[in-house]
């Protein structure tokens, strides 16, 4: 029996689509987890950087 499975190039491209677009939305939907779990398993945690004097530069007036 033949196999008459058939995408039509214009279902096949925007299936192709969909599915390039979930696997690159992934990481970045899961980005702060991934971020987490990366800094445990190499022991590190960088820390954000303090402005000097404490007070944000913005609020001068």
């Amino acid at each position: 029996m033949p196999f008459l499975a058939y995408i039509d190039p214009g279902s096949g491209s925007m299936l192709l689509q969909v599915l390039l677009a979930g696997a690159l939305a992934i990481p970045f939907f899961f980005r702060r987890v991934i971020s987490d779990g990366w800094h445990r398993l190499r022991g590190s945690r960088d820390e954000p950087a303090q402005v000097e004097g404490g007070e944000d530069a913005s609020t001068d007036r």
